[in-house]
């Protein structure tokens, strides 16, 4: 063991509907020390992602569940304090898997050395990491935008959004946000460019999208679900693409908790109708582009094309009221936690 103090938030109980502080436990314990081909690692930010309240719960998914009592998971940009590993050595700025908490033993080969010269080192959990890695994959492979369609996407400032609108443009697309409040809304037009946005929170949503979008959606990039879905699927056109991402509008229903009548027949219907392509994701099943989106985007991102906005809380322990905030749509940007100044 180590003298080295290590603070962790723990899954204490599975939530039922939205997330409390009472299902986290933060909790401090000694680090041990590493083995031979491991890497002891001091961790500087820790991203918050929704799919984290899926790993919460113990319903079946892609992914197992976090065990009770166990580290929440997450990703993390670290500090090699201690190196077992020959590629690595002590002061390395690299990608982790490790979780809330402030320090992790790593198997050497399953983490990644960034390069702090290309981009600031909180961006390989962001624009230039999973959620932009998704937007890019999700977008490019399932969505398919050609030249002059209309791109609709969800969460339009969020981590993901915001990278799938700007390369909608990039690609030649016209890009339409949806957002929350007015603040946001500025955001996505004036300084991530988008070609329209409408606020989820207007009394007029459905009528104000359909108005963004006069020639229908070829493109729906699927973020949120609710009440955003049933503004947009009216305006798809024949042989729209979905590429489905997250359902974030969803992620804190009770169980057996229905949000509204049957979509289902009408849903069927259109798809068959309109020779619709729906199809879900993970970013994982694209790892192999994972080169390409990072030369790309690493280069758009130097010349200006392609923007991204960071929302960093401090602190370890201010992680789980973050998180919950996150689900509710009150972070503006992808969300951070600075655990340690770099």
């Amino acid at each position: 063991m180590t003298d080295i103090q290590n603070r962790k938030v723990l899954l204490a109980s599975r939530p039922v509907g939205k997330p409390t502080v009472n299902d986290f436990k933060i909790t401090t314990d000694t680090v041990e020390v590493p083995d031979d081909g491991e890497v002891l690692l001091e961790i500087l930010y820790l991203s918050l992602d929704p799919y984290m309240r899926g790993r919460m719960s113990d319903a079946k998914s892609y992914a197992k569940p976090i065990e009770i009592g166990s580290v929440m998971e997450g990703g993390t940009v670290a500090r090699v304090k201690t190196s077992k590993h020959p590629k690595f050595k002590e002061g390395d700025i690299v990608l982790s898997h490790s979780g809330w908490q402030s320090y992790a033993i790593a198997k050497g080969d399953t983490v990644r050395k960034l390069d702090p010269s290309v981009a600031p080192i909180s961006t390989a959990l962001g624009v230039l990491g999973m959620t932009g890695f998704t937007a890019y994959a999700g977008l490019l492979t399932l969505g398919k935008p050609k030249p002059g369609e209309t791109v609709v996407v969800a969460a339009a400032s969020g981590a993901v959004g915001s990278v799938v609108g700007q390369i909608a443009r990039i690609k030649g697309a016209r890009a339409v946000g949806i957002a929350g409040g007015a603040e946001k809304c500025a955001f996505v037009k004036k300084e991530l460019g988008f070609d329209a946005v409408v606020d989820h929170h207007s009394a007029n949503f459905a009528a104000e999208l359909a108005e963004a979008c006069p020639q229908g959606i070829d493109v729906y990039f699927e973020n949120v679900g609710g009440k955003v879905w049933d503004a947009v699927f009216p305006l798809l056109n024949t042989f729209a693409r979905v590429p489905v991402c997250g359902l974030i509008a969803q992620y804190n229903q009770k169980p057996g908790e229905l949000a509204g009548p049957d979509r289902f027949p009408a849903t069927m219907r259109d798809i068959l109708t309109k020779s619709l392509t729906i199809r879900g994701f993970i970013q994982n099943e694209f790892v192999a582009q994972f080169p390409e989106f990072y030369q790309q985007a690493a280069g758009w991102i130097k010349d200006g094309a392609l923007r991204y906005r960071e929302d960093v809380v401090d602190g370890l322990d201010a992680a789980p009221e973050a998180f919950m905030g996150l689900l509710e749509g009150k972070n503006f940007g992808k969300l951070l936690v600075k655990v340690k100044d770099a």
